[in-house]
């Protein structure tokens, strides 16, 4: 498991060396073969912890004396979570191969070198990311996610895509302070940067380190106060959009939050209450953003930080000992990639066959171009939480943990009622643009839109099975 697991970390850092090398021609076929490869190894690698008992292994790979720096931990979480960050870049890498050419209609542009390179590297980014057992490990790449990060937000080299990047650059930069501050204190504490380490900690300590750590979750996740560089973000191309603002990079920071928490053993509650206050207040302020945006894009970025409240909300509620909280969480991560990739994948096949994605010039979608109607409404229905959908099930344990965890804690209850409201309204306020623009006589820019290609439809499909789908799998493997 040990060289698989490296191989789905180091084949796509090889692969981008190759690829930025490569002559342009090539760049877009060596992306996918290299992050096929990588998703690859995510399945060996899961086939291989299953076949092993499903027992959670650790790898001490990087030390120095004493003192473990990196190594590798795999179990029920790192390989799902793992599975998705990966496959997911090989969907997107796949899709990136019909978007970014001169046929584009709003950006007509031939894919470069460095867009493929910088893909691969925060593919592999990712892969290590969520398989270090170090704080350390997870530092280094979190860092490597923030540099391609600015790479690909400011890819077309535009004046507002440059400033865009340097802001998310800064502001989750900013960000890693909290987890320089938690390796060092936890070091300072145990002498060694592993996670497990956390536990050994008196409450005091754990609580320094797991707020860091927390600061630093909520720079990568885009939640108040570090929340303003995800809607500018929009200016990347739209599968970066999909990738690192759906599946990836917004991800991390609830990643690092949750593997915390796996390693904390008991964890002071007052963890759980800020975390719980504060993801209530990103929460609203999302849904307020989102109400006024007719750019398409916009409106994800916005539901997308009101989505990751949703799972800061259900693994700060673990914290009081719902362990169903903890993995709907989980499922939150995994679900909620694929359904708001799908969403944003929507939204490229319309800038690409259109020419715009802004919401009022488009009208009568279904009748011109039935996979994109039918992915707008599978993805609205499944990040708003219908069943039979993959958000359901992702919100469902979430509330139930909620309110089951109120007998005990009364001013829960009013938690998981203003989060209910908000979740019946943003599937009002997504019913409402699905009911302006998927139906209906065509408008000028559906009824003219261009054939959309075979490799962008069979992602889309992809995803729309993934929407229902996914939560079966991530039941079944989370147990």
């Amino acid at each position: 498991m040990e060289n698989i697991a490296l191989a789905a970390i180091l084949v796509p850092f090889a692969g981008a060396v190759i690829t930025g090398l490569a002559p342009q021609r090539m760049a877009k076929w060596l992306c996918v073969l290299f992050a096929a490869l990588a998703s690859l190894a995510t399945v060996l690698l899961a086939i291989a912890w299953f076949n092993n008992g499903k027992v959670d292994v650790g790898y001490q790979l990087v030390s120095f004396g004493h003192t473990e720096l990196f190594g590798l931990t795999i179990d029920r979480v790192s390989t799902l979570i793992v599975f998705a960050v990966v496959v997911l870049g090989l969907l997107v890498s796949i899709y990136s191969t019909a978007y970014l050419t001169k046929e584009n209609r709003e950006h007509p542009h031939e894919g470069q070198n460095r867009y493929y390179a910088f893909l691969l590297v925060f593919i592999g980014a990712m892969a290590g990311l969520v398989l270090s057992s170090t704080l350390v490990g997870q530092l280094l790449f979190f860092e490597i996610t923030g540099g391609c990060s600015w790479a690909l937000i400011g890819y077309y080299q535009k004046p507002k895509s440059l400033r865009s990047a340097l802001k998310a650059l800064l502001i989750t930069h900013v960000a890693a302070i909290g987890l320089y501050l938690a390796a060092a204190y936890l070091f300072a504490e145990t002498g060694t940067f592993s996670l497990t380490a956390i536990s050994q900690l008196n409450n005091e300590a754990k609580t320094i380190v797991l707020f860091g750590i927390l600061f630093a979750a909520w720079g990568k996740s885009a939640q108040i106060p570090l929340h303003s560089w995800l809607p500018d973000a929009m200016e990347a191309p739209t599968p970066v959009s999909a990738y690192l603002h759906a599946a990836s990079m917004v991800k991390v920071g609830v990643y690092i939050f949750a593997r915390s928490l796996i390693s904390a053993g008991d964890i002071p509650e007052i963890v759980g209450t800020v975390g719980v206050v504060m993801a209530m207040i990103t929460l609203i302020y999302g849904f307020i953003m989102y109400l006024p945006q007719t750019d398409l894009k916009r409106l994800l970025a916005y539901s997308t930080i009101t989505q990751l409240s949703y799972i800061f909300l259900a693994l700060s509620l673990s914290v009081f000992g719902s362990k169903m909280a903890f993995d709907g969480g989980i499922a939150y991560i995994f679900n909620h990639a694929f359904a708001k990739s799908l969403f944003f994948l929507v939204a490229g096949v319309l800038s690409y066959s259109c020419g715009t994605r802004m919401l009022p010039r488009l009208r009568g979608i279904m009748r011109c171009m039935p996979l994109i109607g039918i992915g707008f409404c599978v993805a609205a229905l499944a990040i708003t939480g219908i069943p039979p959908f993959n958000g359901f099930f992702s919100k469902f344990p979430l509330f139930a943990a909620g309110f089951d965890l109120s007998n005990a804690h009364w001013w829960i209850m009013p938690v998981m009622i203003l989060a209910l409201i908000e979740s019946v309204a943003s599937f009002g306020w997504f019913l409402y643009w699905f009911g302006k623009t998927v139906p209906g006589e065509p408008s000028e820019e559906v009824a003219n839109a261009s054939p959309v290609p075979v490799a962008m439809q069979g992602v889309l499909i992809i995803l729309i099975v993934m929407s229902l789908c996914s939560s079966f799998i991530a039941a079944w493997w989370l147990g």
